[in-house]
C-alpha cells in the first residue's frame, strides 16, 4: 500500500506481546491504520483491547515483558524522510529524539506522570533543553506562552508552583503543555479525560481541538467513550482484544456500524441517553409516605476553614433512587461520607426512619446506635481496587458483613453463593482473590457485600465511574434490579450527568458545598432553572457526529461574592 502525501504515521501488521507464565498474550493482534495530517483519529475499545499497548508501541515504551513482534510503524519526517520506529532500539538515541520532538504523548493519569518534586516550569522546559538545548531564559518566556495557550489562569505564578498545588483539569492542562513544548507532528492522547468531569472534560477536549487547529497536529485519541468519538474524531479504529474490528470515519462508524461489537459499544451510550426501561414501568413512589432519611440544614468545615457541606438539607422516600451530582470539589463525596459518619458534620441533623417508626438522629447517634444502624446504611465506592482487601477471597470479603451480624458455618456459605448469584458472578468463583475479577466483576462484588446484610438504605459513591460504558449500564441495571427485589433506597452520587438521568426519581445538584437545585429528575434535566445545572447537561458529550454540541456548550460563571445579585 502505497502512502499518501497526507499520511503522516502508518502501522501496518503490528503486533506487540506479553510473554506470562501460562504462554504468550498477544495484546496488539495485527492492527494496521493511517494519521492523516491535521486529523484525529480515534481509537475505542473497552479496558483490555489492546488501545494503550498500541499507542505505547509507536514510541516503543511498551512496559515489560511486552516486545513488538513483528509489523511496521513508519514516521514520515517534516523533510520527507521516512522511518521505521518499530525497527529502533527502545533504549536508543533515535528513538529518544523522536519522543516528545516528533510525537507527544498525553497520559490518562497525570499525578503519576508528572513529578512531585520538581516545578511545573522545569518539567515543560525539560523537552525544549533536551531536544533543543534551548539557554534558561529562552526557556522561561517559551513556558509562559505554552501554560497561556493551554489557559492556566496566572502563568507567572503557576510555573514556580508544584504538581500538588493544581486540580485534576490543570494537571491534565500542564500536561499538555509538556507535550506542546517542541511542536510535535503527531499527538497521542491516552484516555486524557477519563478521570476529570464532564465540564472539565469538554474544556480539554476543546483545548486539544483549537491547539490542533493552530498547530496542525495530528491526532490520535485513545478512549473508551463513544460519546467522546462522536464529538471529536474524523476517523475511528474500533478494537476488540487486540484486533481491529471496524475502521472508518466517525460518520460511517456511528451511522452504519457493521460489526456487532461496534454496535454494541454504541448502543451503550445511547442507552444512556434516557431514563432505563426498568424504570418507566415502575409504579411511582408514594409522595406521602414519611421519608426513610430526613437531612435538615447540614454543615461541615475542615480543619482547614474549607466548607465542605453548607447548610444541606434533603429527603430520602422508600424505595427512592436520589442522585446527588456536581463536579469534583463540590462537596458531594463529602456529604455521602456525612450520612454515614464517616465524617462527622458540626451542624445540622441526619434523621433516619428504622422498620419499626423509630427515629434516630445520626449526628448525634452514639457508637452502639451507629454500629447497628450501619448495617441498615451500608456505602457502595467509587474505586473497586481501593475498597476490596487484595489479601481476602471474594467469599471472605462477602461474608465480613454477615459475620459480624452472627452468621456461621453453612448458613454463612449458602448466603454467600446466594448473593454472588444475585449479583450475576459464579459461586464457584468464591475462592478467588479481587485481582483475578475485572473491574465490572470487583463492582459487582462490593455490591454483594453491600447488600448481604439486607440493608434499606444504600449509598452509592461514583459506582460506576471507574467502568467503560457498556459496563456501566450493566452495573445500573444490577442496582435497579436488587432496588426492585429487596425494596432499597439509594443515594447515588456521581459527577455523570447521563448516569443520573438513567437511575435516579430524583437529583439534587450540588455546587461549591451548597445545593444550587433539586427536583424529579426528568424536570432537573429537561428543564434545569439553575445555570449550573444548564453547565454540567450541555458537557454531556453527544453520541452523534452529526450533532456535535460540546463546542457550543454552555459556561457557568460563579457570581463573585462582591458584585450584588
Amino acid at each position: 500500500m502505497s502512502m499518501t502525501n497526507d499520511t503522516i504515521l502508518k502501522v501496518d501488521d503490528l503486533k506487540t506481546s506479553f510473554k506470562t507464565r501460562t504462554g504468550v498474550f498477544k495484546a496488539v493482534d495485527g492492527v494496521s491504520f493511517e494519521l492523516k495530517r491535521g486529523k484525529t483519529l480515534c481509537v475505542v475499545g473497552e479496558s483490555g483491547s489492546g488501545k494503550s499497548v498500541t499507542a505505547r508501541s509507536i514510541l516503543q515504551i511498551v512496559d515489560k515483558p511486552g516486545t513488538i513482534d513483528g509489523g511496521s510503524i513508519v514516521l514520515t519526517r517534516q523533510d520527507g524522510s521516512q522511518v521505521d520506529l518499530a525497527k529502533l532500539n527502545p533504549r536508543g538515541e533515535e528513538i529518544r529524539n523522536v519522543r516528545g520532538r516528533e510525537i507527544a504523548m498525553i497520559f490518562q493519569e497525570p499525578m503519576s506522570s508528572l513529578s512531585p518534586v520538581h516545578r511545573i516550569g522545569e518539567q515543560i522546559g525539560e523537552g525544549l533543553r533536551i531536544h533543543f538545548g534551548t539557554p534558561k531564559a529562552e526557556q522561561r518566556e517559551r513556558v509562559l506562552d505554552l501554560l497561556r495557550q493551554v489557559e492556566i489562569p496566572r502563568p507567572e505564578t503557576a510555573i514556580d508552583r508544584y504538581t500538588f498545588e493544581f486540580s485534576g483539569g490543570m494537571r491534565q492542562r500542564v500536561m499538555i503543555a509538556m507535550a506542546l513544548a517542541c511542536n510535535p507532528q503527531i499527538l497521542i492522547a491516552d484516555e486524557p479525560t477519563t478521570a476529570l468531569d464532564v465540564t472539565t472534560q469538554a474544556e480539554i477536549l476543546d483545548l486539544i481541538k483549537r491547539l490542533q487547529q493552530s498547530h496542525g497536529m495530528s491526532v490520535l485519541f485513545i478512549t473508551h467513550d463513544m460519546g467522546v468519538v462522536a464529538e471529536i474524531a474524523d476517523e475511528v479504529l474500533v478494537m476488540y482484544r487486540g484486533k481491529v474490528m471496524e475502521h472508518g470515519t466517525v460518520d460511517e462508524v456511528f451511522h452504519a456500524p457493521k460489526d456487532d461489537y461496534t454496535k454494541r459499544l454504541i448502543g451503550s451510550v445511547v442507552r444512556l441517553e434516557r431514563k432505563a426501561e426498568i424504570r418507566l414501568k415502575r409504579a411511582e413512589i408514594a409522595e406521602d409516605a414519611a421519608p426513610l432519611l430526613e437531612v435538615r440544614n447540614m454543615s461541615l468545615t475542615f480543619p482547614s476553614g474549607l466548607k465542605a457541606v453548607d447548610d444541606v438539607s434533603l429527603i430520602v422516600r422508600p424505595g427512592e433512587t436520589l442522585g446527588i451530582v456536581g463536579e469534583s470539589g463540590s462537596g458531594k463525596t463529602t456529604m455521602g461520607r456525612c450520612l454515614l459518619r464517616i465524617y462527622d458534620p458540626q451542624m445540622g441533623e441526619i434523621n433516619y426512619r428504622r422498620a419499626d417508626g423509630t427515629v434516630i438522629d445520626m449526628r448525634t447517634a452514639d457508637k452502639p446506635q451507629l454500629k447497628e444502624l450501619r448495617r441498615e446504611v451500608r456505602m457502595i465506592f467509587q474505586d473497586p481496587v481501593g475498597s476490596l482487601s487484595p489479601r481476602k477471597t471474594v467469599a471472605q470479603i462477602i461474608a465480613e458483613p454477615l459475620k459480624l451480624a452472627g452468621m456461621r458455618g453453612k448458613e454463612l456459605d449458602e448466603r454467600v453463593a446466594e448473593l454472588m448469584q444475585q449479583v450475576g458472578l459464579e459461586p464457584a468463583w468464591r475462592e478467588r482473590y479481587p485481582h483475578a475479577f475485572s473491574g465490572g466483576q470487583r463492582q459487582r462484588i462490593g455490591i454483594a457485600r453491600a447488600i448481604s446484610v439486607k440493608p434499606r438504605l444504600i449509598i452509592a459513591d461514583e459506582a460506576t465511574s471507574a467502568l467503560d460504558v457498556s459496563l456501566r449500564s450493566q452495573v445500573l441495571d444490577l442496582m435497579m434490579k436488587l432496588q426492585d427485589e429487596m425494596g432499597l433506597s439509594y443515594v447515588f452520587i456521581s459527577h455523570d450527568m447521563s448516569v443520573i438521568r438513567y437511575m435516579c426519581d430524583r437529583v439534587a445538584v450540588m455546587y461549591r458545598g451548597k445545593l444550587v437545585e433539586a427536583g424529579e429528575t426528568d424536570q432537573v434535566v429537561n428543564r434545569p432553572t439553575h445555570d449550573y445545572t444548564r453547565a454540567l447537561l450541555s458537557a454531556i458529550p453527544h453520541p452523534d457526529p452529526r450533532d456535535r454540541r460540546i463546542q457550543n456548550r454552555f459556561r457557568y460563571v460563579a457570581p463573585s461574592a462582591s458584585v450584588n445579585g
